[in-house]
């Protein structure tokens, strides 16, 4: 795993993916930096990160993340994780934590700006209001989670095709959607005659994935006939309210973003943290059966 990590790492470096995804990081917080705190006086740092986040989940984070398992299918190297004496999930691993790494070091430059922030206040003004450093390093510690889990999802992505062009365009789609979440939930119709439908519906497009992931139409059948089964009995024996904005509230409690916001409080939010890894070990694990399943076959 360490020579993977070594590997990619070193890769980043000489051919200035490294250098450009960090210095466009860097410019972004600059300037949010400046236009928040230096600019408009704002002693409040989570303003940047909330200010940058867009750009981050929607531009760097696919275009860091689209070759990484993506190239290697296209140049057809692929073939060499496969029969390396390295376990697939090691090489995951090594590609992950060389992604994260990179990300790490613009977050550890960026970890300076409230400490300059603050040296800046106190020189300007003695009486002036000082940087609140627990939300200062709250927002730092809860991006870099929400980073982690992006990264996680990106690399899935790019495990599922050898175009990094789809990978990065999937991708860029798929965060947009988890960044609008909320707003799409508040947008759906909340009675329980739709949310009803919407689950049948939803239960039979699962159905068909799984087929298409495990190619065993009984299984999948089976699966299938035994969720929607369930659900008709609920639907039966239980009150209808249960149903009633059920949608909205599943979508609004799994969203990303919205984990993010206890943290540019100042809150160290567990269950956020506990979130925040789930997703990150959940695309990990997704990744490697992704692999082992073409190497398999």
């Amino acid at each position: 795993m360490f020579a993977v990590y070594k590997k990619e790492l070193r890769t980043y470096f000489t051919s200035m993916i490294g250098p450009i995804f960090i210095a466009f990081f860097l410019v972004l917080a600059g300037l949010y930096f400046m236009v928040y705190n230096l600019m408009n006086g704002f002693t409040n740092f989570a303003y940047v990160y909330q200010g940058i986040e867009m750009f981050f989940l929607l531009l760097l984070v696919p275009v860091l993340t689209m070759r990484i398992v993506a190239e290697e299918k296209r140049q057809k190297t692929d073939q060499l994780l496969y029969t390396a004496p390295v376990s697939i999930t090691k090489i995951i691993l090594g590609k992950y934590l060389a992604l994260i790494t990179l990300f790490a070091i613009a977050m550890m430059v960026v970890s300076l700006y409230p400490l300059i922030l603050n040296g800046l206040v106190k020189e300007v003004a003695t009486n002036a209001e000082s940087v609140d450093f627990a939300i200062a390093y709250g927002a730092h510690l809860g991006f870099f989670l929400l980073g982690m889990a992006y990264i996680a999802i990106g690399l899935f992505i790019s495990s599922l095709t050898e175009s990094q062009v789809i990978a990065a365009v999937v991708s860029g789609l798929f965060m947009i959607f988890t960044y609008l979440m909320t707003s799409i939930a508040s947008l759906l119709p909340s009675s329980y005659r739709f949310n009803v439908v919407f689950l049948a519906v939803l239960i039979v497009v699962f159905s068909v994935g799984l087929y298409f992931w495990i190619h065993n139409l009984i299984l999948s059948g089976i699966v299938g006939v035994l969720l929607e089964g369930t659900l008709v009995i609920v639907f039966m024996v239980c009150d209808t309210s249960i149903f009633d904005n059920l949608l909205g509230k599943v979508i609004a409690g799994i969203s990303i973003i919205d984990r993010y916001s206890n943290f540019t409080l100042g809150i160290f939010d567990i269950s956020a943290l506990i979130y925040y890894l789930s997703v990150t070990f959940l695309f990990l694990f997704l990744t490697i059966q992704r692999i082992k399943k073409v190497r398999y076959n």
